[in-house]
């Protein structure tokens, strides 16, 4: 499966086995069906009906790949922080687009489980689940046109700023709520779902921490959708934006009110920032993959150009990223899985740290090709691009740097005083500090 060995020895047979499956897919039916996604034109053509988009999407439903997120006592894969991680890691490998489409698509409904309501369970989760033609697409709706990563910094003291609000906003009404206002184009899965887990105000006096979170069916009349985006990378993951215009939704599907939201913002972006630690460890490993095999068969100054110590130094600087990657984002994910109260620190540093290093990962894989690497049709130059997607989706990584900072310092013990923690010279040297 890799040109080296997996440094976990730990794993349980059925995380190998789970790794093996998932690997087989990604590399059978993603990695083919988004490489030849990304040749298309038209951002448009890549969501047509007849679209290999669909067909690919219902053979990971099929699979049961869009409950991976899901508790087994919801029906879903039920996989523990490793499994979802040698889950993601080997989604990533084969297409960051379909990884990322495969997890948006069933958070909206891992969202209604998380609630432990049995009546919004079985009337919105098990459905999904059993879904296996692809007809139930889920998104996340979080980003708005004059808000983005801003959204994700909870605990700090803009957060709490009652001039600063979203643009969408649920107003209480009978026995529900009305939602007016606007989600921005960087939507993932925005243009082809069917329902949305979004991310809004409820009591905008209160700032962002007036927050709220509801599961809308996009059927809705008044929800409005703006077509694809054409970017440079992960085409195969659709982009877009919706409008929201008087959308009335009962109120059992408004899940978390502003008193909780703080903690589940926090408990969201700690799995968000995870799974893209995750995914991106994989477009990492891909793009070793393919550095290896090639400068093993380029031959330039009379022998492969594996055997340039030059190259030589490059590989294994792009072997030890990896590594470093894998072990961050795994811990990370072992770590927060399920809690409630997450060390948010550590899932920021993984998204930071692993989206960062596969960018810079693919970016060498890419040097080593020459002028092949800038050429349409390998897969390296995909990755590439790709891989810089990611230093922006999911909160641009200067941002987050910033949250990670916030909690880093919130969970710091307390400093001690400052004659505490000077160095302790010898009498004679002590004596020489005091003042004249």
């Amino acid at each position: 499966m890799e040109p080296y060995t997996d440094i976990d020895r730990t794993l349980t047979p059925q995380h190998r086995q789970l790794k093996e499956a998932v690997h087989a897919f990604s590399r059978d039916v993603l990695r083919p069906a988004a490489a030849r996604l990304d040749r298309l034109a038209d951002p448009a053509e890549v969501i047509a009906p007849e679209s290999e988009l669909w067909s690919t999407l219902r053979a990971a439903y099929a699979g049961g790949f869009h409950t991976a997120l899901i508790p087994a006592e919801c029906g879903g894969m039920g996989l523990d922080g490793l499994g979802l991680h040698i889950a993601l890691e080997e989604l990533g490998w084969g297409s960051a687009d379909f990884a990322a489409a495969l997890c948006v698509a069933g958070f909206p409904f891992a969202s209604v489980a998380g609630t432990g309501d049995a009546g919004l369970i079985d009337e919105i989760v098990r459905p999904f689940v059993a879904n296996r033609d692809a007809s139930t697409v889920g998104c996340w709706a979080l980003t708005e046109p004059g808000h983005g990563s801003d959204h994700f910094m909870a605990g700090t003291p803009q957060f709490r700023d009652p001039a600063i609000t979203g643009d969408l906003v649920a107003r209480e009404d009978g026995d529900g709520y009305v939602l007016n206002g606007r989600k921005s184009a960087w939507i993932s899965n925005g243009t082809i779902a069917t329902h949305a887990i979004v991310y809004l105000g409820v009591e905008p006096r209160r700032g962002f921490a007036g927050g709220g979170v509801a599961y809308v069916p996009l059927d809705l009349p008044g929800v409005t959708r703006e077509p694809p985006l054409d970017k440079l990378g992960q085409r195969a993951l659709n982009q877009g934006g919706f409008a929201f215009a008087g959308v009335r939704i009962p109120r059992r599907y408004l899940i978390v009110g502003p008193d909780a939201y703080e903690g589940v913002l926090r408990q969201t972006l700690s799995l968000t920032n995870a799974a893209m630690g995750a995914i991106f460890t994989g477009v990492a490993r891909a793009a070793l993959e393919e550095a290896l095999a090639w400068t093993q068969t380029r031959v330039q100054g009379g022998v492969p150009i594996c055997r340039h110590q030059l190259v030589q130094k490059h590989l294994f600087d792009l072997f030890t990223k990896v590594q470093n990657c894998r072990h961050l984002s795994r811990a990370a994910f072992v770590l927060n899985a399920g809690a409630a109260d997450p060390a948010l620190e550590y899932s920021v540093a993984a998204k930071v740290y692993c989206t960062q290093a596969a960018y810079e990962v693919a970016d060498t894989a890419l040097q080593l090709f020459g002028g092949r690497g800038l050429s349409k049709g390998w897969l390296v130059e995909k990755l590439f691009r790709d891989a810089r997607a990611s230093l922006i989706e999911d909160g641009c990584n200067d941002v987050l740097t910033l949250v990670g900072a916030h909690e880093l310092l919130r969970n710091a013990a307390a400093p001690a005083p400052a004659e505490a923690i000077r160095i302790h010279a010898a009498p004679q040297a002590e004596a020489e500090l005091q003042p004249a």
